[in-house]
């Protein structure tokens, strides 16, 4: 596969050629680093184009008479159209002016299970005598490939193992699903999965299960594409009327997708279970975890900045322990999603239907927060009687006028302590969110004993039983 870095004069005027051995040629950078490229024994994933400025910072012209890479393997170069190095002579930068470089690369390995690193040198010979080099750099990752043509609506089961990543280009419809620690599924634009059965996801804090976008390249300079949402479509998992699923994800992070985490059943009893430790749902062009006619266990998760609902509730029993749900999608001085932050609480629980499942959502030891002022929404014809236990939360909302909701810590208007490390992304700073506890944190120290004793670490391993903080995390 060839690919093409080329060279183009800007600005060109008339200069005497300098013979002066000292002088030398100027960059703007002295490395291009390149993002992992995604390879298989199908093809190559084409790398994103990054370029290179060379300045001639000098009065006098300097000519180049022999451009070359040191071993041309994995990175090609053309200049001005002309793809053959060789055939480039006499190369003139005037006083003055300067010469883009661009730079694609692309990695041609097969059956490695770890990414390999590899290097190449663009050098720039002087007629002067002198040689400068530009530094070449990029990860080439091997992965499993799933295609559309590839893609059967008969899968009983379907199993992810953590031996190579996952590159999906479509969606993968299955019956029962099964992913190991450690592994790794990058989306393409509108892949998802559909789970049509029963779902174990077993990843650990050291090897947690990461199903992200495929766009490890950057928007900007200093903006990964992984701060952008909508990269992907979701995880969806459903049940029929004749189907009773079970599902368990343990360190399951999911990160910028439409939506998170999808669960619907068309069960009215015996309802889906789905269990949830150490999880992470971040950063959604819509929903995070939206459970429809599903039993829930919630422990440990942080489900955060989602332009619709954070958390959706209708219908089945909901337990959220020690979980974060913090909404401040689009909380940044730089403009990276397609879409803007709905005018919408974190939390939103419908309990409105007239027939069953009733919804019974609560929280324990809890953060609920975000930029807009009510970030809870209890949606019941009859507050006094709905039956869901909340406290050693910290909510920011009014206060919830349901039974059982007494015990909780609640934003005020005159509150100027920072809940978090980082709610807000700047971008020049490079300082992402850090939904942490702040070390001024009101959240800190204000969690149920008995409760934290349940679930005495937090979801980064530490341990919380001597003061537990409300949330996911314990502060330091």
């Amino acid at each position: 596969m060839m690919f093409a870095c080329a060279l183009a004069c800007v600005g060109c005027k008339e200069s005497r050629v300098s013979d002066d051995p000292t002088l030398r040629l100027a960059f703007s950078r002295d490395t291009v680093r390149f993002d992992t490229i995604f390879t298989s024994k199908e093809a190559q994933e084409p790398s994103a184009t990054l370029q290179v400025m060379v300045y001639n910072p000098n009065k006098e012209a300097i000519v180049i008479d022999r451009v070359w890479l040191d071993n041309g393997l994995w990175f090609r170069v053309n200049v001005d159209g002309e793809a053959d190095l060789s055939r480039l002579k006499q190369l003139q930068i005037n006083g003055g002016d300067s010469l883009f470089v661009f730079v694609h690369v692309g990695i041609d390995i097969q059956h490695q299970t770890d990414a390999i690193w590899v290097t190449d040198a663009l050098n720039l010979h002087l007629k002067t005598g002198a040689t400068q080099s530009v530094q070449l750099e990029a990860y080439g990752q091997d992965v499993v490939r799933i295609r559309s043509k590839e893609r059967r609506s008969d899968y009983s089961s379907y199993h992810f193992t953590a031996e190579k990543p996952y590159l999906l280009y479509d969606t993968v419809v299955v019956g029962q699903l099964n992913i190991d620690a450690g592994a790794r599924l990058y989306m393409h634009q509108g892949a998802g999965i559909y789970a049509l059965g029963d779902v174990t996801a077993q990843g650990t804090q050291d090897k947690p299960i990461t199903i992200c976008s495929d766009r490890l390249d950057k928007l900007f300079d200093s903006v990964p594409y992984r701060y952008a949402s909508g990269g992907w479509n979701g995880v969806y998992l459903q049940t029929d009327k004749s189907t009773q699923a079970s599902y368990d994800l343990q360190y399951v992070d999911i990160l910028s997708g439409n939506i998170g985490l999808y669960c619907v059943s068309e069960r009215t009893e015996e309802l889906p279970t789905l269990k949830m430790n150490g999880c992470r749902i971040h950063n959604h062009a819509a929903y995070g975890l939206v459970l429809i006619n599903t039993d829930a266990e919630v422990v440990n998760t942080e489900i955060s900045n989602c332009a619709s609902y954070c958390v959706y509730c209708q219908g089945g029993e909901h337990h959220f322990v020690h979980s974060t749900v913090a909404s401040y999608f689009g909380s940044t001085n730089i403009r990276i999603h397609s879409t803007g932050k709905e005018d919408v609480a974190a939390v939103y629980i419908h309990n409105l239907g007239k027939e069953p499942p009733q919804t019974i959502c609560g929280f324990e030891n809890c953060i609920i927060t975000g930029a807009l002022k009510n970030q809870v929404v209890v949606a019941t014809p009859f507050d006094k009687y709905y039956p869901a236990v909340w406290r050693g939360n910290y909510l920011k909302c009014d206060t919830l006028r349901i039974p059982h909701a007494e015990a909780n810590v609640y934003w005020q208007e005159s509150d100027t302590t920072a809940v978090f490390v980082q709610d807000y992304y700047k971008y020049r700073e490079y300082k992402y969110y850090d939904f942490r506890p702040d070390s001024v944190s009101p959240a800190i120290g204000i969690g149920i004993q008995e409760v934290a004793e349940l679930y005495p670490t937090d979801r980064l391993g530490k341990d919380r039983t001597a003061k537990p903080d409300a949330g996911a995390y314990q502060s330091n």
